[in-house]
């Protein structure tokens, strides 16, 4: 089973990936995505794409291994971890010079 530690940010950049348009809010996130528990608000009736091992079993089973597959989503999570966490660094760096403030 795919290991998530549900920290939310591959449902806050669906834009990143045409499988998932049609479950964009209009700002990137997934309509399902609750701001504030930072959880699927339709978790347990998620559609398949949003259930890794039944979307590797449906669409990705014929052209990698389940082992090839955990370490793309993996490879996937840790960018998006990445990016968020320079994207939090550079707001703190901004507020620290007061950049975006208004005179």
């Amino acid at each position: 089973m795919f290991d998530c530690d549900c920290c939310g940010l591959c449902c806050q950049n669906i834009r990143n990936s045409e499988i998932y348009a049609h479950l964009d809010r209009g700002d990137g996130v997934c309509r399902y995505y609750d701001d504030d528990t930072r959880l699927c608000s339709i978790y347990e009736n998620r559609p398949d794409i949003c259930r890794v091992d039944l979307c590797y079993e449906k669409y990705f089973k014929g052209s990698m291994t389940l082992e090839q597959y955990y370490a793309m989503n993996h490879e996937a999570c840790n960018m998006l971890k990445v990016q968020a966490e320079l994207k939090a660094k550079s707001s703190d760096t901004d507020k620290d010079s007061g950049q975006g403030q208004d005179v």
